[in-house]
C-alpha cells in the first residue's frame, strides 16, 4: 500500500506533461546555418515580390474604373487572400531561419493554423466564384449585368469568408482539443495539421476524417463548379464566330484554369489522401509550395495574359516605368 500514493502522483505528473503544452518548436528545413542564411534571402524575396504583386493589383483595381466589374473584383479578392496567405506564414519562418530560438507559442500555433486554413479555404471558393462569374460573362452575356450585380457578388465573396472561418475554425479547434507529449517539436516551418497530429498522444482517427472529408468536399465541389463552368464555356467558345473573341476569352480563360489547377493540385495531394501516406519532410516542401510560392505565381498568371490588366498598369503607372 505504501507504493499506491508515489504511482498515483506519478501519473498525475505525467498526466500535466501531457496537458500543459505551452510552445512547440518549429524545426523547420535544416540546421545548415549556411543553407538558412540562403533560404532566409530566397523567401524573402519570394514575400517581398508576393505582396507588391498581390496587394499592386488590388490597388489597381481600386484606382482604374475600367476595372471596376465582378471579374477583377473577384481578381482582387483573391489577390488580398495571397497576401495574407503569405503573410500568415513567412515572416514567423523568415525569422526562425536567423534566430536560434524557433519556438511558437500554444496560442501563437492555433492562430497561425485557423489563418491559414481560412485563407486557403476561403481561396478554393473565390477560385469557384470566378468560374462561375466567366460562365455568366460568356455564356450569357446580355444578362451578366443583372446576374452578376453587387447583389450577386458582394455576398457571394462573404459567404467565401464566412465558408473559410467556419473551415477553419473547425479543425483548429479539433486539432487542439488533442493531447500533445513525447516532444514539442514540429516538423515543419508552420503549425499545419498533419505534423501537428503525429506529435499528439491520443486517438486522431477522428481529425484524419474530418481532414479527409471536409477538405476533400470542399476541394470536389469546388473543381466540380470550375469543371462545369468552363464546359458551358467551351461549348460557348466553339459557337463564336470571331476568332479575336475566341483568342481573347481562351487568353482569359487559361489563366484562370492553371491557377486552379496548381492550387488545387497541390491542396489534393497534402490533405485528401490515406494518412498512412503521409511523409512529413516531403509534405514540407509541397506545403510551402501552395502557401508561399503559390501566391507569388497568381500575379503573374492573372496579368501577363490579361489585357486590360496591362493596360490599367499603363494607365496608372506610366508606360516608362512598364518599360
Amino acid at each position: 500500500m505504501s507504493g499506491l500514493p508515489s504511482d498515483m502522483d506519478s501519473h498525475r505528473v505525467q498526466m500535466k506533461n501531457v496537458t500543459d503544452v505551452t510552445l512547440f518548436i518549429l524545426i523547420g528545413f535544416t540546421d545548415d546555418f549556411e543553407l538558412q542564411v540562403f533560404l532566409f534571402f530566397l523567401f524573402l524575396a519570394i514575400y517581398l515580390f508576393t505582396l507588391i504583386g498581390n496587394l499592386g493589383l488590388v490597388l489597381l483595381v481600386i484606382i482604374d474604373s475600367r476595372l471596376h466589374n465582378p471579374m477583377y473584383y473577384f481578381l482582387s479578392a483573391l489577390s488580398f487572400l495571397d497576401a495574407c496567405y503569405s503573410s500568415v506564414i513567412t515572416p514567423k519562418m523568415l525569422v526562425n531561419f536567423l534566430s536560434e530560438n524557433k519556438t511558437i507559442s500554444y496560442l501563437g500555433c492555433a492562430a497561425q493554423m485557423f489563418l491559414f486554413i481560412t485563407f486557403g479555404t476561403t481561396e478554393c471558393f473565390i477560385l469557384a466564384a470566378m468560374a462561375y462569374d466567366r460562365y455568366e460573362a460568356i455564356y450569357k452575356p446580355l444578362l451578366y449585368s443583372v446576374r452578376m450585380s453587387p447583389r450577386v457578388y458582394v455576398p457571394l465573396i462573404i459567404f467565401c469568408y464566412i465558408g473559410g472561418i467556419l473551415h477553419g475554425a473547425l479543425h483548429t479547434v479539433a486539432t487542439f482539443s488533442l493531447s500533445f507529449c513525447a516532444s514539442n517539436e514540429i516538423r515543419h516551418v508552420f503549425c499545419d495539421i498533419p505534423p501537428l497530429l503525429a506529435l499528439s498522444c491520443t486517438d486522431t482517427h477522428t481529425n484524419q476524417l474530418l481532414v479527409f472529408y471536409f477538405s476533400g468536399s470542399i476541394e470536389i465541389s469546388t473543381i466540380l463548379i470550375v469543371l462545369i463552368s468552363y464546359g458551358f464555356i467551351l461549348s460557348a467558345i466553339l459557337r463564336m464566330h470571331s476568332a479575336e473573341g475566341r483568342r481573347k476569352v481562351f487568353s482569359t480563360c487559361g489563366s484562370h484554369l492553371t491557377g486552379v489547377s496548381i492550387f488545387h493540385g497541390t491542396v489534393l495531394f497534402m490533405y485528401v489522401r490515406p494518412n498512412s501516406s503521409y511523409a512529413l519532410d516531403h509534405d514540407m516542401v509541397v506545403s510551402v509550395f501552395y502557401t508561399i510560392v503559390i501566391p507569388m505565381l497568381n500575379p503573374i498568371i492573372y496579368s501577363l495574359r490579361n489585357k486590360d490588366v496591362k493596360e490599367a498598369v499603363k494607365r496608372v503607372f506610366g508606360k516608362k516605368m512598364v518599360c
